[in-house]
């Protein structure tokens, strides 16, 4: 019936990645709980942001939520036994009746509905294909009404929203009045060609339209063509009003639909005395105020709802929204952007950082979340653009404590309040609310002093919820984003005390109990999951299984007994880890150091030691299958060990001239001996391998070569632009160039010597003999 008119539109929808897409990217957490609001979404089916958007309606509709849990399961029946033949199951209130309550007692971000829609016969194809609310409000309200036929809730919709017209024609000659009354469950109210809902009203209402000239009524008193007037009067008031605003139109001219975008404004408060047959009684008997706005965001052919909704019962926690980055016009959004949002300086960590968790809702991101999230930013990792430069992204996080703090147990970054980062902060005029910290976050105090007295706004957008202000809803009376169905509740209708800041009000005890269960499971699912993606394999290395030789640590014997491996929560700090490696290790005496090592080619080495006992593992850059070396921290079997980057061992080729003798002898030595083309015996060139610390000179390389003074020490050439080559001099066309004298007191990392890196020992007699 309405094609697409109202299918979402991409940029505002539902992600319709696949179960597989979405499991790569990590998303298989349990739901993350409610937000600052305390209230609870809807998730998007695909679509089903109509559906979403009237749900909260209905829910936050203190006289329909009580009718539908004051049913019990003696009429309802049990879900359990609905595929029993015998069994009479009501499944759509019952169903209602459950996504209520985990709308209001489960700590989760956003329901689903799925059960729901099953419940109403629609396959998946009907769910994701978006229908109009206005259509829907009538479908649900005629399921539901149908389903509680036989039960003390069949009435309850008929008593809440239906009221009456009555059609009225009088003849002007004899007085007679023709009327018929018809029901209405809304008012569909005409947006073109009017300004207002009020004018709206008083053209359906006050306004006559008169039967005359060659257009004449037949009066049946009168049994002719006579002159006559035709009015309509709302002839009863339910306790609640909806008005569906005729917002999408047909141009026959062009015979294309369009969208009425043009002003039209409604009251917050609305008299309906004029529009009524009977006038007399208290005004209070036909006012009524608005507590739902369902707005619809698009055009004709693509679009989105969600819901501005006033909290009557005061369930949610509302706070100042921040005005000045939610601008209506486009216009605004560029020129904040402009302000607030200077060109990201994609080459400084700090500005990438701050801009990220800057631009989350909760103004604070998952650690484990914040790798993924800077590649989607720049397109590169951390490990690739920062890591050389700025070390591990914990070890960033923590050297800069004035701008980021860790929250949540560990689990979560912010930005502290007022960070001293000119690149994201916005300029003092713009800045007229201070956005909400995460310190703010945990102090009940700052919650009183915030929140003001009094029932107030949010806005309900699928699972998103945010605290709105009244005036707000102004922005709604013209636009592409605009007002389509309105909500109006009779104000007399008055809330008990105990019903206030009380989701439990009225609440089945059954259903509370169901909230607890699933309440009880969702945090032992959270923490599982905490637990499980905080915890990493660590490698121990026991300092009595190694010994220093060759510039690195080897292990003394080949049997892997050295090496412990322990799972570890990285939230936990270096003291904790500390303890528990004691405990683990009952002989060991003394100090204990924890270094982190790494295997190289050269052997294992040791770079920073983990000092501060109260710091987590996470912010010292701790990560799964991470190397610890486990020690006194100053020597090993009682020679002294070099840590840090500047003593990285460098694993050489140590080339020696070999002129053919015991060439059987060297060969069990493990040295690669390669013999010219001259005959067996002849001369050659013998290569070992040998490591050495890399803040070693070229001096204590030839010492711990054995070498004498006078040997020279050569550098295979390196190919590069002209022949050019680094240190080293002379060589010819041998391939080899002499360190210079000066080179000799130069380290091996000065020097640029990496491993595999070949060097030549020319000894004294090996000179004599060429």
């Amino acid at each position: 019936m309405f094609g697409n008119l109202f299918e979402e539109e991409e940029s505002e929808g539902f992600s319709s990645a696949s179960p597989k897409e979405r499991a790569a990217k990590g998303t298989d957490a349990p739901p993350p709980p409610r937000g600052r609001s305390h209230l609870c979404g809807i998730k998007n089916q695909g679509g089903t942001c109509y559906l979403n958007s009237l749900l909260q309606t209905l829910l936050f509709t203190p006289e329909f939520r009580e009718e539908l849990f004051r049913l019990g399961p003696q009429e309802l029946g049990c879900l359990e036994d609905k595929d029993k033949p015998e069994a009479k199951v009501r499944v759509i209130p019952l169903q209602l009746q459950r996504l209520f309550t985990r709308l209001l007692l489960v700590n989760q971000q956003s329901a689903s509905t799925t059960d729901l829609t099953d419940s109403f016969g629609w396959n998946s194809s009907q769910g994701t294909n978006q229908q109009d609310v206005q259509e829907l409000n009538r479908i649900l309200f005629s399921a539901l009404e149908h389903s509680l036929v036989g039960t003390s809730g069949s009435t309850f919709i008929h008593r809440l929203y239906h009221g009456t017209i009555a059609n009225s024609i009088v003849c002007k000659e004899c007085g007679n009045i023709s009327q018929r009354q018809e029901d209405f469950l809304d008012l569909t109210v005409c947006v073109c060609g009017v300004s207002s809902l009020e004018e709206a009203l008083w053209n359906m209402f006050v306004e006559e339209e008169m039967f005359e000239g060659t257009n004449l009524y037949c009066c049946a008193r009168c049994d002719r063509l006579v002159t006559a007037a035709k009015s309509a009067k709302l002839k009863k008031l339910p306790p609640f009003m909806t008005m569906s605003l005729l917002r999408f139109s047909f141009d026959f001219s062009k015979l294309e639909r369009y969208k009425e975008t043009g002003r039209y404004s409604f009251p917050l408060t609305i008299n309906l005395r004029p529009f009524c047959e009977q006038t007399d009684g208290d005004d209070m008997d036909f006012t009524y105020d608005l507590f739902s706005v369902i707005i619809h965001k698009g055009g004709c052919y693509g679009g989105h709802y969600h819901a501005y909704i006033k909290d009557i019962d005061e369930l949610g926690r509302w706070e100042p929204p921040d005005e000045d980055c939610k601008p209506k016009t486009q216009m605004k959004i560029k020129e904040v952007k402009e302000v607030c949002e200077p060109k990201l300086q994609e080459d400084d960590p700090l500005s990438v950082l701050t801009t990220i968790i800057s631009q989350e809702s909760p103004k604070s991101v998952l650690i484990d979340q914040l790798g993924q999230k800077l590649m989607d930013k720049i397109g590169s990792s951390w490990s690739k653009k920062f890591r050389r430069q700025y070390g591990p992204i914990g070890k960033f996080l923590q050297s800069h404590s004035d701008v980021f703090m860790l929250v949540s147990n560990g689990t979560r970054v912010a930005l502290k309040a007022n960070p001293p980062s000119p690149a994201t902060e916005c300029p003092a005029p713009a800045d007229k609310a201070t956005e909400p910290t995460a310190a703010d976050s945990g102090t009940s105090d700052r919650e009183q002093e915030i929140k003001p007295e009094g029932s107030h706004w949010f806005d309900l957008n699928d699972s998103t919820v945010t605290s709105i202000r009244e005036s707000d809803i102004e922005k709604q009376f013209q636009g592409k984003e605009s007002a389509y169905m309105l909500f109006y509740r009779k104000t007399q209708l008055f809330r008990p005390s105990e019903a206030l800041n009380n989701p439990l009000y009225k609440v089945p005890s059954q259903l509370i109990q169901m909230a607890q269960d699933e309440n009880i499971q969702l945090q032992q699912k959270r923490e599982q999951f905490e637990a499980s993606n905080n915890t990493v394999e660590l490698q121990l290395h026991l300092a009595p299984f190694y010994r220093l030789d060759n510039g690195a640590l080897q292990p003394i014997s080949t049997e892997p007994s050295g090496i412990t491996a322990l799972s570890f929560d990285r939230r936990k700090t270096v003291g904790d880890l500390r303890l528990t490696i004691y405990q683990m290790q009952e002989l060991w005496e003394g100090d204990m150091a924890l270094t982190v090592a790494k295997s190289l080619p050269a052997g294992l080495h040791l770079y920073n030691t983990l000092t501060a006992d109260d710091v987590s593992l996470y912010s010292v850059g701790i990560h799964t299958n991470s190397d610890l070396f486990v020690w006194n921290g100053r020597e090993v079997c009682g020679a002294t060990v070099q840590t840090g980057a500047e003593w990285e061992p460098v694993l050489l080729t140590v080339v020696r001239p070999f002129l053919g003798e015991d060439f059987e002898q060297e060969a069990q030595n493990g040295i690669e001996c390669q013999q010219s083309e001259c005959e067996n015996g002849g001369p050659g060139l013998k290569r070992e391998a040998r490591g050495f610390a890399g803040g070693a000179t070229l001096v204590e390389v030839r010492e711990a070569l054995g070498e004498p003074k006078e040997s020279l020490l050569c550098q295979q050439q390196r190919g590069g632009k002209g022949g050019e080559q680094g240190a080293g001099e002379g060589g010819g066309a041998s391939g080899w160039r002499v360190f210079p004298p000066d080179d000799m007191h130069r380290t091996l990392k000065d020097l640029s010597l990496k491993d595999g890196d070949a060097l030549l020992v020319l000894e004294p007699e090996s000179l004599d003999s060429r």
